[in-house]
């Protein structure tokens, strides 16, 4: 059986597509996450896989949650899910547009771990280094992980940038028992 992410690359392709000829990334972005935001909702979830829902009930049900938050084309694009049965995968569809949006506008995401809370100051004085570094615009999301001990480990794509106290006590002992 395929990956949810799979069978969700194609909806998200074409998603982006549309939303790119019609130079609307952002705008379909914000009826993403609607969309998102309501099929998570613990009561439509319940309705998604019961039989006993027709798509039309479940069409018209999500559709009159979304209201006037989505365009023709957008509501189009959720009936088809609806009819191919894949409405459950909304988030992965989100997730890869997201991304695929992310390089088209050359965004660059990275994810700070920090044993410490950051402030706004230090965290903006770390995206400007990035920026400098990778000469990309950067997104950044942060998390606090204790067990770092002190400074900073950032993740960028399959690049690790380890600049904490565990990850220097590691690399020190790894050089002892060499």
């Amino acid at each position: 059986m395929a990956e949810p992410i799979t069978i969700a690359r194609p909806y998200a392709e074409a998603v982006f597509k549309l939303a790119s000829e019609q130079q609307a990334l952002a705008r379909w972005s914000e009826m993403l996450a609607l969309a998102c935001a309501v099929a998570e909702h613990p009561h439509v979830r319940v309705l998604l896989g019961n039989p006993l829902v027709t798509r039309k009930r479940l069409a018209d049900l999500f559709l009159g949650i979304c209201g006037e938050g989505l365009t023709a084309e957008a509501r189009n694009f959720i009936l088809v899910l609806i009819d191919n049965g894949r409405l459950a995968l909304l988030p992965q569809i989100r997730e890869l547009y997201e991304e695929l949006r992310r390089q088209q506008e050359g965004v660059l995401e990275v994810e700070i771990e920090s044993a410490y809370e950051l402030d706004e100051a230090q965290k903006a004085e770390l995206v400007q280094w990035l920026k400098a570094k990778y000469r990309r615009e950067v997104s950044a999301r942060v998390r606090v992980e204790p067990e770092l001990i002190g400074g900073v480990r950032i993740h960028v794509g399959d690049e690790v940038l380890d600049a904490s106290v565990r990850g220097k006590l590691q690399a020190m002992a790894a050089a002892l028992a060499a």
